[in-house]
């Protein structure tokens, strides 16, 4: 990993009504759009799809680095979030954020290993530890 801290720098543009562009140098460019339920499309990305898809993004990217640094051997994790938006003191906001987490695993793993590492990723994503609103992890080890 690089020193801190790291800049990451992302640009928005579009017109008055229609979809947003957003670039950063050297990836692809992202379309956005309001979700339904802003009264937009519903067939585009958005910033509230976004900031979630970011959360699922980050607990499986630290997952894997716990995991290879307590050494745990697994197949597959499938990672699901689910977040609450709802209006608090007059400010809408993200007042919950569920991720269920599904590990695979071989038999020879330690199931207590494994839900430690699970736990670990959860405390350690960075982009959770970002958001004011209350988490929860939900996890299920499957030993195959």
């Amino acid at each position: 990993m690089q020193p801190l801290p790291h800049v990451y720098s992302v640009r928005a543009s579009g017109p008055a009504v229609g979809l947003i562009a957003l670039s950063s140098e050297g990836l692809p460019e992202l379309l956005t759009a309001p979700p339904t339920e802003f009264d937009g499309p519903g067939d585009q990305w958005s910033p509230e799809t976004l900031l979630i898809a970011a959360v699922a993004s980050c607990f499986v990217l630290t997952f894997r680095a716990v995991a290879r640094a307590s050494k745990l051997e697994w197949t597959r994790l499938e990672c699901s979030v689910e977040a609450h938006l709802e209006r608090v003191e007059g400010v809408t906001k993200f007042t919950r954020v569920g991720v269920k987490a599904k590990l695979t695993a071989p038999k020879t793993s330690s199931e207590q290993q494994c839900e430690r590492a699970l736990d670990k990723a959860e405390r350690g994503c960075l982009i959770s530890n970002s958001l004011s609103a209350q988490r929860a992890l939900e996890s299920e080890i499957v030993l195959e």
